[in-house]
């Protein structure tokens, strides 16, 4: 039990930051791009928000799997295993990434852009020294619940070879008639998604206070 809940939260985390990784960029350029945004390309912002958010957030996650093991296989060199389940754990986490960061800088007052433009502020300089310090309460409420539902995705890839609590709770538990092991389980997952929105929840509220201050 001990080596399975390492083993989801060793996918949480490292998924979580590759995700992070690949999803902030991503949704800056979505809200830079977009009409009206500092940075404005109706083409390129087309391409990011349907080809690469809006698709891949449409396809179900076991068939992203599925999609996703030459991949998997040509990076890690297997398709099972917790290793080889990050990559669609990651992608799959990328597109909430950046719808994430695209509307917590989106609902940023407009204001401050006017502001920053009327100083002589470069797009670089409001984006990280105005837009994303005002909106990170929002982003990390977000990074959140996106970290919460990577919980879920992880006990669905424990039963189709990912290891972890998944695993533990369906393979171990469920299908070997082993009760104590399947509820177990179950109870260690809820107790981590209550640990991360409590910590989440934490962070954004101190965040809140001293930016008020």
């Amino acid at each position: 039990m001990i080596d399975a809940t390492l083993e989801t939260i060793y996918m949480l985390l490292v998924s979580m930051v590759i995700s992070c990784l690949l999803g902030i960029p991503l949704g800056i350029s979505l809200i830079t791009t977009r009409k009206g945004g500092l940075c404005e390309n109706r083409i390129y912002h087309r391409i990011l928000d349907v080809l690469l958010v809006n698709i891949t957030r449409s396809i179900p996650f076991v068939i992203l799997i599925v999609l996703l093991i030459p991949l998997s296989r040509l990076l890690v060199g297997r398709s099972y295993g917790t290793t080889a389940f990050l990559i669609p754990l990651s992608i799959a986490s990328v597109p909430f990434v950046a719808r994430i960061i695209e509307n917590a800088i989106n609902d940023v007052d407009k204001g401050l852009i006017e502001m920053g433009l009327s100083i002589g502020a470069t797009p670089c300089q409001i984006i990280f020294k105005i837009l994303i310090p005002e909106a990170l309460p929002a982003i990390i409420n977000g990074l959140t619940l996106t970290l919460i539902s990577l919980v879920s995705y992880t006990a669905i890839a424990g039963v189709i070879g990912g290891g972890g609590l998944g695993n533990m709770a369906v393979i171990e538990g469920y299908q070997r008639a082993d009760q104590k092991t399947m509820y177990l389980s179950t109870v260690i997952i809820i107790l981590l998604v209550q640990i991360i929105q409590y910590l989440g929840t934490k962070i954004a509220k101190t965040v809140e206070e001293r930016r008020g201050r």
